[in-house]
């Protein structure tokens, strides 16, 4: 027989919530803390050494909580462990520069990245890691638990329950890896009311609201002016859509948010519909409710959208269209980052981005000398998924060997012009990362796609089909036969070049019957913000800055 043992509480974490809570407990009444007292209530919800998950994706921010997180008594909070998807806003760094807060994991630092790179030079932020968004969001139901979480949204009741409207983004993620593990949740949001039109976020989720001084930052960072178009990009887009999209039968996609993108989504209507491609390919996407989509919706070639968060402006537009996005009952978008990034990851068929910089192997990054930017959500979509398990066309059409156990590939397509703007060369020998990475003693490089994951490079000068590859030197000869007058293409002998192509393992232009004339801005459905508007038949309302008439 065992002896008496002393009792161990198997509720630790939930009594020291509570103590916690009681702190608040004389400016508090039931969960709506006063605007005004939002620094102290933090000072004493928050311990030292806690870990806090702020709401700060690349489109929403929880800017009210941010920047009163950093007005809070470095003596009475300190030595936090920030969890962050994207650092978007000055506060997210200032509270390093203060003691407020000491290490970070993150996964976007683009508005903020040189900045970044300059602290950690300094000293002034211990570094966790650079993670892709899903890996960061799983880690906060493994090893970085939270014990705060500071989200938005844009209304709540007296009982906590939110409406987050068209961007809920990440924020179901954040609230439920905090909730279910006896964190304390904290919500901004825009005005609390009794009539929600939908529950986003059950109020037994959430422990306080507060009303914000005024409505969370919420930037268009996915509507691009077709006006900056160029035609370089007309002619990659032309060549994706025959080269890669008609020859693999592409029908589900993500796609990145530049303008090459751009340009494919506004020749779908034009160009894709002289190859008779409708209903054949690009049906069903995994992607934000991009502008630059509404001639290709409105022409009849989008089946469904599954939204990463929502768009300033499309908000009328997307509420018409209930039979291609998610919308609830009163008409408003349900973005998912969480969900949409697990699509992007596992249902479609192809990804296709850009990138900053590649290596002759097809290594790819947008980390560069100076720049500690980190890589969102390329990495999740744009790399293989050995767990997939069922079959669609395009994924069997990557398969190169006859054999009972072969199995099929995602595509991911890397469409880049050979120089960028500024005459850098995308093309190089070695990527900046590998730098970058060793001065910021991270124990990995930061690649943004590894090049074994690749399987076509879209250039100006023509398409490497690097799924064909039968060894890394035909790896090599293909990227270099694209790379234009970089350093890597021109390490490569134009003697070969005919042998490649005859092999199938890159295409120039004129092997896809498109001359590179034909490369013109008539070719696009829609050529301004205006034309855009006038396709959603006055739906689409863009921000004042995208408007020019």
């Amino acid at each position: 027989m065992l002896g008496v043992q002393s009792k161990k509480s198997w509720k630790t974490r939930r009594d020291a919530k509570a103590k916690r809570i009681e702190n608040v407990g004389g400016f508090v009444s039931g969960k709506v803390i006063p605007t005004d007292k939002i620094v102290e209530a933090l000072e004493g919800l928050i311990a030292p050494g806690d870990r806090v998950v702020l709401e700060g994706n690349n489109q929403k921010q929880a800017s009210f909580l941010s920047a009163a997180l950093s007005e809070v008594n470095s003596e009475k909070v300190s030595n936090l462990h920030m969890i962050m998807s994207s650092i978007s806003r000055p506060e997210h760094l200032d509270i390093f520069e203060k003691g407020i807060a000491q290490k970070i994991d993150f996964s976007y630092a683009g508005p903020q990245s040189l900045r970044m790179a300059q602290m950690l030079e300094d000293g002034k932020i211990t570094m966790g890691d650079i993670h892709t968004y899903l890996e960061l969001y799983s880690r906060l139901f493994v090893d970085l638990i939270p014990s705060i979480a500071l989200v938005a949204a844009e209304k709540a009741d007296e009982e906590g329950n939110l409406y987050t409207g068209p961007n809920t983004e990440e924020t179901p993620t954040l609230v439920e890896a905090a909730a279910f593990r006896d964190g304390i949740v904290i919500a901004q949001v825009n005005e609390v009311t009794d009539d929600l039109p939908r529950v986003d976020i059950p109020g037994s989720w959430v422990d306080f609201v507060v009303v914000a001084d005024k409505p969370f930052q919420l930037e268009p960072l996915f509507t691009r002016d077709p006006r900056h178009i160029s035609e370089l990009q007309i002619l990659m887009a032309m060549m994706t859509i025959r080269g890669v999209y008609e020859r693999h039968q592409v029908q589900s996609l993500n796609h990145g948010i530049g303008y090459n993108t751009a340009a494919i989504e506004l020749l779908l209507p034009t160009y894709g519909d002289s190859l008779g491609l409708k209903g054949k390919i690009c049906k069903h996407w995994a992607l934000n409710p991009h502008p630059t989509m509404i001639p290709a919706i409105e022409s009849g070639w989008v089946d469904s959208i599954h939204c990463f968060g929502g768009e300033v402006g499309m908000e009328k537009y997307i509420a018409a269209r209930p039979d291609v996005f998610f919308t609830g009952k009163d008409g408003s978008l349900r973005s998912n980052r969480t969900l949409s990034q697990l699509a992007g990851q596992y249902a479609v068929d192809l990804f296709v981005g850009s990138t900053l910089q590649i290596d002759p192997l097809g290594n790819s990054s947008t980390v560069t000398s100076g720049r500690l930017a980190g890589f969102g959500g390329a990495p999740n979509m744009g790399h293989d998924p050995r767990g997939r398990r069922h079959s669609t066309p395009a994924w069997l059409n990557m398969m190169t060997e006859d054999d009972p156990l072969a199995r099929g590939k995602k595509l991911v397509v890397q469409v880049v012009e050979t120089f960028q703007s500024s005459n850098t060369p995308v093309f190089i020998e070695s990527l900046d990362a590998i730098d970058v990475g060793r001065e910021a003693e991270l124990a990995t490089t930061p690649v943004m796609i590894y090049g074994d994951d690749v399987t076509h490079i879209v250039t100006e000068e023509g398409i490497a089909y690097l799924y064909k590859a039968r060894s890394m030197e035909e790896r090599k000869e293909a990227i270099a036969a694209i790379a234009g007058v970089t350093s890597v293409g021109l390490s490569h002998s134009t003697k070969r070049t005919d042998k490649l192509r005859k092999e199938g393992l890159i295409a120039l232009p004129q092997d896809l019957k498109i001359r590179r004339t034909d490369a013109k801005r008539s070719l696009l459905a829609a050529k301004s913000v205006e034309e855009l508007v006038e396709w959603s038949d006055g739906l689409y309302e863009p921000p004042q800055k995208f408007r020019n008439w």
